[in-house]
């Protein structure tokens, strides 16, 4: 489907659900979900209950800001995504302290909770992961996100972005750098 058209479909559902047809909502729904849920897992560095949990937060949002989706300026999914990507980083920004004290705990705990503690700390990684994505510039986060969650080749990347194909690899050779480089520093502050 072209830009012109997804606009004008997405135009329509919106005033649908604006008043009130439940199928127009039911639509949305269907054609967003599964994209949107592999993007959060994604961004939630595969921890599925906060996964779960942000799925949820974003259709919410999304129920109450349907005013503001404005198809022009993107699509719905697109949308969606913004929506998860800020309550993601809101979340994780909030869990820090939490995560701190989790540290704390398991630099306190026994010796004799030794899978406990391996539980403890793949969480943990999941959760520095987790909030290297949140803070990857939004082209970084796009690129990786269109290869690896979304398993696009280079070549329909750079069709898509009207890129070449080696700007593109280039494009994921920085963000892959800017991902292993924000994740050691956050592993080197946590260290010290």
């Amino acid at each position: 489907m072209n830009d012109s058209d997804r606009v004008w479909r997405e135009c329509g559902l919106r005033s649908a659900v604006l008043a009130g047809d439940e199928r127009a909502w039911q639509t949305l729904y269907e054609e967003s979900f599964d994209l949107l849920a592999k993007y959060v897992a994604w961004r939630c560095a595969g921890l599925r209950e906060l996964s779960e949990e942000m799925v949820q937060e974003t259709w919410l949002t999304a129920v109450r800001r349907i005013r503001s989706f404005d198809p022009e300026r993107g699509s719905f999914a697109g949308w969606l995504r913004g929506i998860a990507a800020n309550l993601i980083r809101n979340r994780l920004r909030r869990r820090l302290d939490r995560f701190q004290s989790l540290e704390n705990l398991r630099n306190g705990q026994c010796a004799s909770a030794p899978a406990a503690d391996a539980v403890l700390q793949n969480r943990e990684q999941a959760e520095r992961l987790a909030r290297v994505l949140a803070e990857l510039p939004d082209h970084y986060e796009a690129v990786l996100r269109a290869k690896y969650v979304e398993q696009q080749p280079v070549a329909d990347i750079a069709e898509a972005w009207q890129q070449t194909p080696k700007a593109i690899e280039s494009l994921l050779t920085r963000a892959r750098q800017a991902l292993r480089d924000a994740y050691q520093s956050m592993e080197n502050n946590r260290r010290e």
